[in-house]
């Protein structure tokens, strides 16, 4: 049985060979994960579908396509479709990441 109610500590995994996602939320419109970077570990620069980042604690790098910027508590990130996205944690560094699966409509892609 799934909890409806958790604090992210109580799921976040943190790899010493990288990332390991933990995910929250997986059907046919929208994937939401959580992930836990160590201290220099990165996610490389990769396309993917439009995507709301939601950093919690840390600090660090992201870029989106040739943009990049400091990313922190409380920073939200949002990437539109297709574009080249990458994170690298300066220090311990927790987000939540949720974008939806290709093929499918997002009325807000477009919204400022």
């Amino acid at each position: 049985m799934h909890q409806t109610k958790f604090h992210w500590d109580q799921r976040i995994a943190f790899g010493t060979d990288g990332p390991q996602p933990q995910p929250l939320l997986d059907n046919e419109c929208v994937k939401m994960v959580l992930v836990g970077l160590e201290p220099k570990q990165q996610i490389p620069p990769h396309p993917a579908p439009s995507a709301v980042y939601y950093f919690i604690e840390g600090n660090g790098w992201m870029t989106v396509n040739s943009d990049r910027f400091e990313i922190g508590p409380g920073v939200i990130v949002r990437t539109p479709d297709g574009a080249d996205r990458g994170i690298e944690a300066n220090t311990r560094l927790v987000f939540l990441g949720t974008h939806g699966k290709n093929g499918v409509q997002h009325p807000v892609d477009g919204d400022g």
